[in-house]
């Protein structure tokens, strides 16, 4: 009985594993994430920007490191940025951050989330407010996103900021 089950489900995942219903749910069930480095030698008052590779959790599964060939109307839903070493952080130290998803090679950059009114003492956690009206299809049909991101200091910081950038899809079959 238990080997048969077990030959049902290995069956059934690699049924799904080309369904672009379950590509969809699984692309809008792992967020894109990175680290960004701001460096403390970075000027304050200054439009500044830096630039990683972002990579989805799912993509670890897939021998092209990307499940989203049969996804489309790939859009942003939540976009939040973190404290990541130091943890306690103060986000408050940006006045200004803005978020763009590209491909691979930076092509087709669209902005995806920013907030341009960041209080002085938000803390170490921020939500972002999300540029939903744009299609990722082409972004996320890469193995890997880039990610750029735009800021400007309020203050001068003294230690490089590790900072943690989170990017949740939604995406339809």
């Amino acid at each position: 009985m238990n080997k048969k089950f077990l030959a049902i489900c290995t069956g059934l995942a690699f049924l799904l594993s080309g369904c672009s219903v379950w590509q969809s749910a699984v692309k809008s069930t792992f967020p894109y994430t990175t680290i960004i480095t701001i460096p403390h030698s970075s000027a304050d008052n200054v439009v500044l920007f830096t630039s990683a590779t972002a990579k989805s959790f799912d993509q670890n599964f897939n021998k092209n490191g990307n499940n989203a060939d049969k996804v489309k109307d790939v859009k942003i839903i939540t976009a939040k940025i973190e404290s990541e070493d130091p943890s306690d952080f103060n986000l408050g130290n940006l006045s200004m951050i803005k978020v763009y998803l590209a491909k691979t090679d930076g092509s087709e950059e669209l902005l995806v989330a920013s907030r341009t009114d960041i209080t002085a003492l938000v803390g170490s956690s921020l939500v972002l407010d999300i540029e939903n009206t744009k299609i990722l299809d082409d972004q996320v049909n890469e193995p890997n996103v880039s990610i750029r991101v735009e800021y400007q200091l309020r203050n001068h910081i003294y230690v490089n900021a590790h900072l943690k950038v989170v990017l949740g899809l939604r995406a339809s079959p």
